[in-house]
């Protein structure tokens, strides 16, 4: 139908490519892929799409809570079943972006699955 269309897909030259979901005009982020085989998983309307889980080639899982730029890592799944726990003020943005010394500690609690 004319004039029914909607985004589904961009993709950059990076290599970077984003999938989106929901009617014109209302389409969100809802993924996005990386060349070195980060997934990041998105929820949330329009506008407000925020991270809430982030998948790594190397099987490693880190899933979040919050609201879109205010995001805070929870947990960190690991391939041979461990889990790390996270609490306190968000420290994410600081740790991916290299930064670890800059950012408040947190405490951390391992599980071995």
């Amino acid at each position: 139908e004319a004039g029914a269309e909607r985004q589904v897909r961009t993709e950059y030259a990076t290599g970077e490519v984003q999938l989106f979901e929901g009617e014109k005009g209302a389409e969100r982020l809802v993924r996005t892929d990386f060349l070195d085989g980060t997934i990041k998983h998105h929820e949330g309307a329009r506008g407000s799409e925020r991270v809430v889980r982030t998948a790594y080639a190397d099987g490693r899982l880190k899933h979040f809570e919050g609201e879109m730029g205010a995001e805070r890592k929870v947990r960190t799944q690991f391939p041979d079943g461990g889990t790390q726990y996270y609490e306190g003020a968000p420290r994410a943005r600081a740790l991916e972006a290299g930064d670890p010394a800059s950012a408040p500690r947190k405490e951390s609690t391992l599980t071995q699955g």
